[in-house]
């Protein structure tokens, strides 16, 4: 199936299309063998509330972004490649339901179908792209993941120290465990080459951790501190309106 959709005139178009919409702000997407498998608008579980993005699944990567004019202009394009990314349903949030985790080196997170339909026919396509690439690749995915950052509503105080959060006391996120800290329980940064370029943000406990681990000491390096780069979630600073009312597509002949 993959090979005769990859050859197709409709899949180039598609996927060609997805490009112009994210403009120069986007990596190029339409490469040999690529197919687009699926999209649709999902909610994502962001750091301070959830928001609606932009999804498309592909055979090899699972590509995302803010919307800026619904099918028809995004930015902030986010890629993650499939050989590394690991899914698990994940329990309903009050009024979000039919959620899911995904997991990758570089990036982590939580997201909501409209429907327990779409959810299923996204996990299942998301599993079979993921399988078909490692048995086609004979790679091993990899079983380091980022974890997923613990959303802000959820914390009123440090989750070390308790200390409650203020204006002048604000929340951050450790990037080895993913909860909310304050900034006295969260000094210390660390190298995580597959996360960000920049060395990150981490908290007292888990810096003791990856000092006192002997295979984090070969594979991630400490730095000093006034070298770090603390920036925020990259996808939290669009608040555009949009929906997912629009029913996921797939095209792979069962559906549309």
């Amino acid at each position: 199936m993959a090979e005769r959709l990859a050859n197709s005139e409709a899949n180039r178009k598609r996927i060609q299309y997805i490009e112009q919409c994210f403009g120069n702000s986007g990596e190029p997407l339409l490469v040999p063998g690529r197919v687009l498998v699926g999209e649709g608008v999902l909610t994502k579980l962001c750091r301070k509330k959830p928001k609606p993005r932009q999804f498309f699944l592909l055979n090899d990567v699972l590509v995302y972004g803010n919307v800026v004019i619904n099918k028809k202009k995004y930015n902030r394009q986010k890629i993650l490649h499939l050989e590394n990314v690991r899914i698990q349903s994940h329990h309903d949030i009050g009024e979000l339901k039919n959620g899911w985790q995904i997991f990758s080196p570089s990036k982590s997170f939580v997201v909501f179908a409209a429907t327990a339909t779409e959810k299923t026919e996204w996990m299942a396509h998301i599993n079979k792209c993921v399988q078909d690439l490692l048995t086609k690749s004979g790679k091993t995915p990899s079983l380091e993941t980022c974890p997923v950052w613990i959303p802000d509503s959820e914390a009123n105080a440090c989750m070390i120290c308790n200390t409650p959060f203020t204006i002048l006391n604000r929340r951050h996120h450790c990037r080895k465990c993913g909860k909310v800290v304050c900034d006295d329980c969260s000094k210390q940064r660390w190298s995580f080459p597959q996360q960000a370029k920049q060395p990150q943000r981490v908290c007292d406990n888990c810096f003791k951790e990856l000092e006192s681990s002997t295979h984090a000491a070969n594979s991630m390096s400490r730095v000093p501190q006034n070298d770090s780069d603390d920036s925020d979630d990259s996808d939290e600073d669009d608040e555009l309106p949009t929906s997912n009312d629009d029913e996921a597509q797939f095209y792979d002949g069962r559906r549309n």
